[in-house]
């Protein structure tokens, strides 16, 4: 009973920061700024317990484009994530981020061929035909002996 009571009281503490958070984010909203995520935030939760966290880090990742180009490693390590939900927006990330993204190659090519959610292997591919479009061509080729 008292591990029920201590969990309790963890997950009501994770909600009630988690519930801080966003209100400081709204307010710097209100006061007219948009409110960015400094990178090293987006780097630390994308490393955060909560998948829900990881995976709103990295879609907030994804929407900086090529800025992002600097959290490409990170990324990469985050393809590695257990839950698609976060495979996923990683995906998107290095898409987005486009050819200076180009050292997550051989880390997409691997998702694209053994993740076993189809959705997030197909953005993968996605993500690897705009980073370098030769790169999925290169594969295609037959061997000349």
């Amino acid at each position: 009973m008292m591990i029920r009571m201590l969990a309790a009281l963890g997950l009501l503490s994770a909600l009630l920061a988690t519930n801080a958070r966003a209100q400081q984010d709204e307010a710097k909203i209100k006061q007219g700024g948009t409110g960015p995520v400094p990178m090293s935030t987006l780097l630390a939760d994308l490393k955060a317990s909560a998948p829900q966290t990881r995976n709103a880090a990295a879609y907030q990742l994804a929407g900086m484009g090529p800025a992002a180009a600097p959290a490409v490693p990170a990324l990469i390590e985050a393809l590695q994530d257990p839950s698609p939900a976060v495979r996923y927006p990683v995906t998107i990330a290095l898409r987005e981020i486009g050819p200076a993204a180009k050292a997550a190659i051989p880390a997409l090519k691997k998702v694209a061929d053994d993740d076993m959610s189809d959705e997030v292997a197909a953005s993968a591919k996605q993500a690897i035909r705009h980073i370098d479009p030769s790169a999925l061509s290169d594969e295609k080729k037959p061997d000349k002996d």
